[in-house]
C-alpha cells in the first residue's frame, strides 16, 4: 500500500507553499513534492521590492521564510521529480522518477516554468561555463569582467541590475525599441552607468575561442547589420515554459499551461494547479500565493 495524503501539492515555489500553509491549516494532511530549490525562482531572485507589506527583501531569503511557513502546520516536504499521475477515481497515485509511489485524494500542481534555452549553435554545450540562468548563482564567476543579458523584461532587468554591482560592465539586449518591465525598474536601468542598452538587436552566434565563450554576434533586427559584443558571460531572459510534461494532455492548452476554472480546478475531477505554470496574463510572486490559497481552499471544499 501506498502512502495516502488528502493532498499532494507537486512544486515548492510561492502558489504551492501557500497552498500547503492554508490546506495544513484546514488539517489536511499534505505533502509537497519540489524536484529542484525550494521557494522555486524566488532563490534565484537577487531582490524583491513588490511583495505587499514587504518594502525590500532578497529573494532567497523570501524563498526560505515562506519554506519554513509552508511546513509550520504539519505540511511535508520531500524533493523529488513527478514521472506521471494516475487517475484511479477517487484517488491518484502520484509516482516518482525514483519509482517511489503516494496516493492521494486531491492534487494541486504547481510546478511553475523552465527558462527557455538560447537557441543558438553550441549553446547547450556552454551552459554552465559561459552561459547562465540564473545571475545570483552565477555572477561571482564574472566579478569584473564584461556580460550580456538577452531579454527585456522584469527579470533581465532586476539580473541586470545584480550583475552590474559586480561585474564590470553588463550590456542588455532587446528585440524591441522598449522595454517589457515595471517602469521603477527601466528608471534604474536606464541611471546605471555600468549598464549600456542595445535596442532591436537579436543574439546571431556564439564567439569561442580556445573552448571559451570570449563574445556575443546581434544582428539589428531593421539593418540585419551584425555587431560582436565581447564578454566572459552570456545571461538569457527570453521567456520560459511551462513544467507539465507529466500531465494529461486534456488539461493542457496549445502551449503547455494548465487550464483552469477561477477556483483553480481542471477538467479532471480532484486536480487542481496554481501558479506560473496555468494559463493567466500576469506571472508574479503575489499572483502566485492568490492562486495556491484559492487552490488549497477548493481541495478543502472538494473533500468536504
Amino acid at each position: 500500500m501506498n502512502e495516502l495524503f488528502d493532498l499532494i501539492i507537486v512544486g515548492a515555489g510561492p502558489a504551492g507553499l501557500t497552498a500547503a500553509i492554508y490546506a495544513s491549516r484546514a488539517n489536511l494532511s499534505v505533502l509537497v513534492v519540489e524536484s529542484g530549490v525550494n521557494g522555486g525562482k524566488l532563490s534565484k531572485t537577487y531582490e524583491i521590492e513588490n511583495y505587499p507589506g514587504i518594502k525590500k527583501i532578497s529573494g532567497l531569503e523570501l524563498a526560505n521564510q515562506l519554506t519554513e511557513h509552508g511546513q509550520q502546520f504539519g505540511a511535508k516536504l520531500i524533493t523529488g521529480e513527478v514521472k506521471t499521475i494516475t487517475d484511479n477515481g477517487e484517488t491518484k497515485t502520484v509516482e516518482l522518477v525514483s519509482q517511489k509511489k503516494y496516493d492521494c485524494k486531491a492534487i494541486i500542481v504547481a510546478t511553475g516554468t523552465k527558462e527557455r534555452p538560447l537557441d543558438l549553435p553550441r549553446a547547450n554545450e556552454f551552459t554552465g561555463r559561459g552561459i547562465s540562468y540564473c545571475a545570483v548563482c552565477d555572477g561571482f564567476f564574472y566579478r569584473n569582467k564584461n556580460v550580456v543579458i538577452i531579454g527585456g523584461g522584469n527579470s533581465a532587468l532586476e539580473e541586470s541590475l545584480f550583475l552590474a554591482s559586480i561585474a564590470n560592465k553588463v550590456t542588455i539586449v532587446i528585440r524591441r525599441d522598449e522595454f517589457r518591465a515595471d517602469a521603477k525598474v527601466v528608471d534604474k536601468v536606464k541611471e546605471n552607468e555600468k549598464i549600456e542598452i542595445i535596442t532591436k538587436s537579436l543574439p546571431e552566434e556564439l564567439v569561442i575561442e580556445d573552448d571559451k565563450i570570449i563574445g556575443i554576434k546581434i544582428k539589428n533586427v531593421d539593418t540585419g547589420d551584425i555587431t560582436t559584443l565581447e564578454c566572459a558571460g552570456i545571461f538569457p531572459y527570453i521567456g520560459a515554459d511551462p513544467c507539465t510534461d507529466f500531465l494529461d494532455k486534456t488539461i493542457l492548452d496549445e502551449r503547455g499551461y494548465v487550464i483552469t476554472n477561477p477556483d483553480m480546478s481542471t477538467a479532471i475531477k480532484g486536480i487542481f494547479a496554481a501558479g506560473d505554470c496555468i494559463q493567466k496574463d500576469l506571472r508574479q510572486v503575489v499572483t502566485a500565493c492568490n492562486d495556491g490559497a484559492i487552490a488549497a481552499n477548493s481541495v478543502n471544499k472538494y473533500l468536504k
